[in-house]
């Protein structure tokens, strides 16, 4: 079981780890500009994105999870049509975006309340990115097919493209083209595009065969849509309050000024990086409990659960000791800022209990979403979001300020795995 576990995360990881790595250098990027406000502007930018296409999160979630269970029924013509829905919603959802890039920038912005010079920089950012929004939503559509085809060699390969022409690009026309922001987001743009056409040429390689069992007339089926949907509902509300969670948070941060907001952005980075190492192991555990649940073999299914939680915490305990004695020289790397340094040293405490805090509500993630158990993530994600997190940060925002907040984000991480936990026996070995 080790080894089909690790034949699905270590690709998965490889590819995870580069996503941060792109936030890294953008960050680093601009921490050596000469205003601390490009660090905010991309941060806000980019926490933008982050909203919106997470709230499109079940484009991969749920395709992975109902490919997967498609795939332990051997049922390719299933397979196929949930890609096909899947891509239809993607491709409507990015257009739609881009029609109504006006009006919601303003409703956005308006929400978040930065100073007037971020803002400005970030809007500018936001109009030149919103145009990857076709790539970046298909790309979730393809990636999440993939997974539940047990296949995580070709999104490997699609997130080192995506990631490293991002890097060079963004690097390029900062660097040499004297860009700031705006050639961040132009790299962004271009990377996504490249990587849409490497899912097309990988599907096309090893999947075009499945395109036999493919029918419009079935792929437009109503209570197949009703499915489709049923799972993904539940699988948007959870993630629109995950990321409505991180909104409020950057929010906040920015409330309490330009210095705390590059502060937090700069330290988020390690929840970033640890969250896309452990999602390795998350991916595989979409994969392997959708292969499992469709071919209803539940005792295989409770021994990659016990593998996954081992691997889990012997993954989180020595990232916890390397961000606990290494935070500072990690913090070197990302800026040369010594103020924001400085600052940053009273919150190292919070990024070094990141690791072994978090890592359960990452691996049951996984789970949840390959046994299409959405509607118990969805209520887990109530709970944690509106009656953990708010309610920690409203009592102590007064007398810890930036530490109320750090505290609340640490107990709302740490509250989803206890949930989803309480649950599984019911909701993923009982489904």
């Amino acid at each position: 079981m080790n080894k089909k576990i690790l034949k699905l995360a270590v690709p998965n990881i490889i590819s995870n780890i580069t996503v941060p790595l792109v936030g890294l250098v953008d960050i680093a990027l601009m921490g050596h500009q000469q205003s601390e406000i490009f660090i905010g502007a991309v941060a806000l930018g980019g926490m933008v994105f982050m909203f919106i296409y997470s709230g499109f999160g079940f484009l991969r979630m749920g395709t992975s999870g109902l490919t997967a269970q498609a795939y332990g029924k051997r049922s390719f013509e299933q397979s196929i049509h949930t890609l096909s829905r899947s891509l239809l919603v993607a491709i409507s959802a990015a257009f739609l975006l881009i029609i109504f890039q006006k009006p919601l920038s303003q409703l956005i912005f308006s929400i978040i309340g930065g100073s007037p010079e971020v803002e400005q920089y970030a809007k500018e950012y936001f109009f030149i990115r919103i145009w990857a929004a076709p790539a970046t939503l298909s790309i979730y559509a393809f990636t999440g097919w993939f997974l539940g085809m047990q296949n995580s060699r070709s999104p490997m390969a699609i997130a080192i493209t995506i990631n490293l022409m991002n890097v060079i690009l963004s690097i390029s026309f900062v660097k040499f083209l004297d860009m700031t922001s705006d050639g961040v987001a132009l790299g962004t743009v271009l990377a996504q595009y490249s990587g849409l056409f490497l899912s097309i040429i990988f599907f096309k390689k090893y999947y075009a065969r499945l395109l036999s069992y493919w029918h419009k007339k079935t792929m437009m089926n109503i209570d197949a849509f009703k499915e489709f949907f049923r799972v993904n509902r539940d699988i948007l509300i959870r993630t629109l309050l995950l990321t409505g969670t991180l909104f409020y948070f950057n929010a906040k941060s920015a409330s309490f000024g330009d210095e705390t907001l590059a502060v937090n952005s700069l330290l988020l980075q390690f929840l970033w990086v640890f969250s896309f190492f452990i999602d390795g192991f998350a991916f595989a555990a979409e994969s392997l409990t959708g292969k499992y649940v469709g071919a209803n073999n539940y005792p295989a299914l409770k021994q990659v659960v016990k593998k996954l939680f081992i691997w889990g915490f012997a993954i989180s305990l020595p990232v916890t000791l390397l961000y606990y004695f290494g935070g500072n020289t990690i913090m070197h790397l990302l800026t040369n800022n010594q103020d924001i340094i400085n600052a940053s040293k009273p919150y190292h405490i919070w990024i070094a209990l990141i690791p072994i805090t978090t890592f359960a509500a990452f691996l049951w993630d996984g789970i949840y979403v390959g046994a299409t158990a959405s509607a118990i993530m969805r209520n887990s994600m109530i709970i944690s979001s509106l009656f953990i997190f708010i309610p920690v940060f409203y009592f102590t925002q007064n007398t810890l300020e930036n530490h109320g907040l750090w505290l609340a984000m640490t107990l709302f991480m740490a509250s989803r795995g206890i949930f989803l936990g309480l649950f599984a026996k019911k909701a993923v070995f009982e489904n």
